[in-house]
C-alpha cells in the first residue's frame, strides 16, 4: 500500500507542475498579435494540460478526504480552491460567447479581415471583462490555495 505522505508529495508535484503550463498558456495568447484556430488549439493544450494536472489530484485525493479534515487550514485552502474554479467558470462564460462570435465572422480560418473584436457584437466587451476578470481570480485564488496547501504539506508531511 502507497502511504499517505507519498499520495501528498505526489498531489503536490501535480499541483506544482500545472503552474509552468497556465504561465506558457497565457505566454502564448498575450505574444500572439493575431488569434489563429492552430495558436487557439496550441495555448489550450497547454491549459488544458495545467488544468488536468491541477484537478486530478483535486478530484481524487483532495475531495474525498475533505470531510474528514474540515477546520482551519484545511477549510480556508478549500475555500479559496472552490473559488479558484468558480472563477475559472465565470471566466468561461466569456471564452464561449467570444469563441461563438469570432467563429460567425471566420476569424479563426480567415484572420486577415480588418475587423474589431468589440464590432463582432454588441456585447463583446463585457465578454471579454468576464473573460479577463475570470482569469485573473482564478489565478489568484489558485495562488492563495496553492500557498496555503504548501503549509499544510509542510506541516503534516514534513
Amino acid at each position: 500500500m502507497v502511504s499517505e505522505t507519498a499520495i501528498a508529495t505526489l498531489a503536490a508535484l501535480m499541483v506544482t507542475a500545472s503552474f509552468p503550463f497556465y504561465l506558457y498558456g497565457a505566454w502564448i495568447m498575450i505574444d500572439t498579435e493575431t488569434v489563429t484556430w492552430d495558436v487557439l488549439v496550441y495555448h489550450l493544450k497547454f491549459i488544458f494540460t495545467g488544468l488536468a494536472l491541477n484537478t486530478i489530484p483535486v478530484v481524487l485525493w483532495m475531495g474525498p478526504r475533505l470531510l474528514e479534515q474540515l477546520g482551519g487550514l484545511s477549510a480556508l485552502h478549500a475555500i479559496l480552491g472552490l473559488q479558484a474554479y468558480a472563477m475559472l467558470i465565470f471566466a468561461l462564460t466569456g471564452i464561449v460567447r467570444i469563441f461563438q462570435a469570432k467563429r460567425n465572422a471566420d476569424l479563426y480560418h480567415n484572420p486577415d479581415q480588418e475587423v474589431d473584436l468589440n464590432d463582432l457584437h454588441e456585447n463583446m466587451g463585457a465578454w471579454r471583462g468576464r473573460l479577463r476578470l475570470g482569469v485573473l481570480g482564478y489565478v489568484l485564488f489558485w495562488i492563495g490555495a496553492y500557498v496555503i496547501g504548501v503549509i499544510r504539506y509542510v506541516t503534516m508531511y514534513l
